[in-house]
């Protein structure tokens, strides 16, 4: 928003009836607002968060990081040797994050 610097300046009492005079003309734009109704019915198949989990049951195999493979400094991904991008005084960075 550009300011004119060669404008008359206007008192407080000017401010404050031209502040009054905004709040105004924002509460009926407000009234006058409609709200976006979404018709489609996509989210039933969603979980919600604090969903009972409790029933279930990992179906993961979790397997250690192999010899050929490397920790990134930066990202904590687990990659393979051919993704490392440098490896200085044992920070090895991904080519990922070192891009």
């Amino acid at each position: 928003m550009a300011t004119d610097y060669d404008a008359p300046r206007k008192t407080d009492d000017e401010l404050s009836e031209d502040s009054i005079e905004e709040l105004k003309s924002r509460r009926v734009d407000k009234s006058v607002s409609t709200v976006d109704v979404d018709e489609t019915e996509q989210a039933e198949g969603f979980e919600l968060p604090g969903a009972d989990l409790s029933g279930e049951e990992l179906s993961v195999t979790v397997i250690p990081r192999q010899a050929d493979e490397f920790t990134c400094t930066r990202c904590f991904l687990v990659h393979h040797r051919s993704q490392l991008a440098s490896d200085t005084s044992g920070q090895m960075v991904c080519r990922e994050c070192a891009a």
